[in-house]
């Protein structure tokens, strides 16, 4: 196939290269990173856009989807699938869709779940929204840069779970930082911590698969420092989404609200900015009770 992909970052790049190793002639466009081997460069988003029979785009936010979108849906061919891949708000992801159905294109909105190591080992799980033809023509592709892809229902509902998921997993990290931060005041030794609660009822994927602790568990961020291998300050951009669609829906999202201020507190007022979201446990450890 002819794809273009817009927006070769840390999520793009490696989702790009895993379509040129899968045979796939792929030509991309971005304004600041690198390009990766065997992607051909464009001059613009639109020129990346033109004769494509698929175009994919991972961007920071719905402001910069819609003004990529606004350039790139007029140069595509009809029956082009429209692939977006960016976490933004349901509302932009709504709007950018029905602009991409009225100029006869396939549009899917398909955030993804995995991280940059996901991306790489192209074992994504891709959430996606839009017509059951439009889900058919990206599926392939979803098949190259993932291990899993769910039609969740019409355009924005890729959106709406992506949101929904990642709001669970911002609580839960939090509960699962303040479990081992209280365990040590309390005396219990970390892995014997880790060996009751990852069989017990309080299994969780942040406990089991991502654990915060250093040395616990399988590996993670944080047996390296806490690098990131899902940043806080993304974490915090999909918490503010998530009460962002609360409250459009009029929705009571309690400990979603809380767990975005905490993470809000971390990123901006202390050392959280370009630390993987796990490192909510060393800043735990560290304070007391107010």
């Amino acid at each position: 196939m002819k794809i273009g992909f817009i927006g070769l970052g840390n999520m793009g790049g490696p989702m790009a290269s895993n379509l040129v190793e899968a045979g796939h002639l792929v030509t991309g466009f971005d304004i600041s990173a690198p390009y990766p081997e065997g992607v051909s460069r464009a001059e613009s988003a639109a020129a990346c856009a033109a004769g494509q029979e698929a175009v994919i785009t991972m961007l920071p936010n719905g402001s910069i989807l819609r003004t990529v979108a606004a350039e790139i849906i007029p140069a595509m061919d009809k029956g082009a699938a429209f692939i977006d891949c960016s976490t933004v708000d349901v509302e932009s992801a709504r709007a950018v869709a029905t602009d991409a159905a009225a100029a006869g294109l396939a549009p899917v909105d398909a955030p993804v779940s995995g991280g940059v190591g996901g991306a790489t080992a192209g074992t994504l799980t891709f959430m996606a929204g839009g017509s059951e033809d439009a889900f058919a023509k990206a599926k392939p592709l979803f098949d190259i840069m993932g291990q899993k892809a769910v039609h969740c229902g019409e355009s924005g509902a890729g959106q709406a779970a992506k949101i929904c998921n990642n709001m669970i997993l911002g609580i839960t990290m939090i509960g699962t930082c303040e479990a081992f931060a209280l365990a040590d005041k309390l005396g219990l030794d970390r892995q014997k911590m880790f060996d009751v609660v990852s069989t017990s009822s309080g299994y969780s994927w942040t406990m089991n698969a991502y654990c915060p602790a250093p040395g616990v568990g399988p590996q993670s961020p944080a047996d390296n420092d806490y690098k990131p291998g899902f940043a806080s300050d993304l974490m915090l951009k999909d918490l503010r989404l998530s009460q962002q669609a609360a409250e459009a829906v009029d929705a009571d999202t309690p400990m979603g609200q809380r767990a975005a201020e905490l993470y809000r507190i971390f990123v901006e007022d202390e050392d959280g900015s370009g630390r993987d979201f796990s490192a909510m446990l060393p800043r735990f450890e560290k304070r007391s009770r107010e």
